[in-house]
């Protein structure tokens, strides 16, 4: 294998462990209720 061929399979995976890593972070229940009152944000009414 050539040293660009190379590059592109460590680029790869590293992308491909980033997406992973952000799929387990998005999909964990320690970040839920978080992404809840966030989701309910456009829904609250202003105070003013």
């Amino acid at each position: 294998m050539d040293t660009i061929t190379t590059l592109r399979i460590v680029a790869t995976l590293a992308s491909f462990a980033t997406f992973i890593g952000i799929l387990v972070w998005a999909y964990s229940r320690r970040n839920a209720k978080g992404f809840e009152e966030a989701a309910q944000l456009p829904f609250e009414e202003d105070p003013s």
